[in-house]
């Protein structure tokens, strides 16, 4: 284990196109929970939406900002291509037959990694195409799951495994993972290498691959934002800040996004990096109770409550059934759930 001052992904942010759909799938198909409805800070117009475990712990969450007119975006380089969860290896079959029956569009699993370390991986994609894998690993055991209807604990997805970047060279980003950011180099497959922090396990893992000559990649609904990688306290952050900017990376000040505080940086190879502190969490403003049933907005934008809500699109957590608009074409599910 490393010294470094990442503790290994915070959340990993991507675009979708419909909000409802959106929650429809990540609560009902992949049980996380609903832990925060709010906005965008920058734009408080759109929703900004989070999914994770009982109280959206650092590894567990997965973000999205609403943009339902953008163009869908594009898988390339310069991109979290990849976003995986992981999950015991004896849940895999569960999985892939909840997948058939969901008629969720799924690649067959494979495995990967070297003899004696292999993970079994599902390749799937939500409806904006979003690349998501599901990946069994024993080390999955130590992380507590969000266990929602239909799944039951042992097959519960146990937060983040891994991110994979597309760049065009390794070296540029590997600088930066290496030399700034304090990440080892676990093992080099080809056109993949693998980078871990911290314990090294899920959660703890980049994969980044070298794409040399695919097309760049564009944003939009289907497409990962940025991914976070977690620190522990604001002066850790600001430290880390401080080799960002010492590497010529040229980082943004830190910003107060509620339930963390942010520092931004694109690394060499194109992908947007993001610095999340630990703290305060979720629970900063409603009870775990109640996580996710109400809007939830920062202070400055308390005063256009009213207004915003006009904005944003009804969004409903009580119909997460084969019934609702996102699931209209799925057969009621039977079996072993």
């Amino acid at each position: 284990m490393s010294d470094s001052p990442i503790l290994g992904i915070h959340h990993v942010t991507a675009i979708t196109s419909d909000p409802q759909r959106n929650l429809d799938f990540y609560t009902r198909v992949l049980g996380l929970r609903f832990v925060k409805r709010t906005v965008n800070f920058d734009d408080p117009t759109t929703y900004h939406l989070y999914y994770g475990d009982e109280v959206g712990s650092p590894g567990s969450i997965m973000t999205f900002f609403a943009w339902p007119d953008a163009y869908r975006g594009q898988r390339g380089v310069g991109q979290v291509t990849h976003t995986s969860f992981s999950v015991l290896p004896s849940a895999m079959g569960f999985w892939m037959e909840r997948l058939v029956r969901m008629n969720v569009e799924h690649d067959a699993m494979v495995k990967r990694g070297p003899e004696g370390d292999q993970e079994r991986v599902i390749t799937l994609r939500d409806h904006d195409g979003t690349a998501l894998e599901i990946v069994g690993h024993p080390a999955a055991e130590g992380r507590r799951p969000w266990s929602a209807p239909g799944i039951a604990e042992e097959y519960a997805i146990r937060g983040f495994h891994s991110v994979t970047l597309w760049v065009d060279q390794h070296e540029p980003t590997e600088k930066v993972l290496v030399d700034t950011l304090d990440f080892r180099i676990d093992r080099d497959d080809d056109t993949t290498r693998r980078y871990v922090v911290g314990t090294g396990g899920p959660g703890c893992i980049v994969d980044v691959r070298a794409v040399g000559g695919f097309l760049a990649s564009t944003v939009g609904p289907g497409a990962v934002h940025h991914v976070a990688f977690e620190v522990e306290s604001d002066p850790s952050e600001l430290d880390l800040r401080a080799r960002i900017a010492d590497a010529g990376l040229s980082p943004t000040n830190v910003y107060d996004r509620m339930y963390f505080h942010s520092v931004y940086f694109r690394e060499p190879g194109g992908v947007l990096f993001e610095l999340a502190t630990s703290s305060p969490g979720f629970l900063v403003d409603e009870p775990s109770e109640t996580l996710g049933e109400r809007l939830m907005l920062p202070p400055q934008y308390e005063p256009r409550r009213a207004e915003i809500e006009r904005e944003l699109p009804p969004l409903s957590t009580h119909h997460l059934g084969p019934e609702s608009s996102a699931f209209a074409h799925l057969p009621e599910t039977q079996g072993s759930e």
